[in-house]
């Protein structure tokens, strides 16, 4: 596919969107969790195509988008592992004399 393919199906999916929001579909949460990763993959490809600097700030953004949208997620991981920590403290030989 080259840059002109591309960019018509780029810009007949970017229509298709706006036309559904029209009609009544609406996929702003769908888009805003998608975008990070699409931003982290082109980063990855400029990586491989020898685009360091752009490819970077690709993946740098998409990653940081990835925390604010995950945020919750890894405070709840986070937790847990505190947890798991304390409990294995509380389960630790108790045959050892200091």
């Amino acid at each position: 596919m080259n840059g002109k393919s591309a960019l018509g199906v780029l810009l007949v999916i970017v229509g298709g969107i706006a036309v559904l929001n029209f009609v009544g579909v609406h996929f702003g949460a769908i888009l805003g969790f998608l975008l990070p990763f699409i931003l982290i993959g082109f980063g990855v490809v400029g990586w491989m195509n020898n685009k360091k600097w752009i490819g970077g700030i690709l993946a740098a953004v998409g990653g940081l988008m990835l925390l604010g949208k995950l945020g919750g997620i890894l405070v709840l991981l986070l937790a847990i592992g505190l947890i798991v920590a304390g409990v294995s403290l509380f389960k630790k030989d108790k045959r050892r004399a200091y």
